[in-house]
């Protein structure tokens, strides 16, 4: 799987949070906050909801693993860097 972290000029981290970058959180003050919903329709199918962040809803997808993807793809690309609270982010200590 990719990750995507930013380090702005002023020495915050910020990446869509991970397992596999929990390390991170190490580096200073962290927060973390919901960016989407993952769940199932009525339908039995999976739905990304990324009305949390401002974002579309996307699906339906016939695997959990599908939407998950999509959610982070539509993350990188369309809302990364942009609203912090959706990130796993870390300030450095000074």
């Amino acid at each position: 799987m990719q990750h995507v972290i930013n380090i702005s000029p002023t020495g915050q981290i910020s990446f869509v949070y991970d397992d596999a970058l929990r390390g991170l959180m190490g580096a200073g003050k962290a927060t973390i906050a919901r960016a989407s919903h993952v769940e199932p329709n009525a339908d039995g199918m999976w739905e990304a909801d990324l009305s949390p962040v401002g974002g579309p809803k996307l699906g339906p997808f016939t695997k959990r693993t599908q939407a998950l993807r999509a959610e982070r793809d539509w993350l990188h690309a369309n809302h990364f860097g942009h609203h912090k609270e959706h990130h796993g982010k870390t300030t450095p200590h000074k």
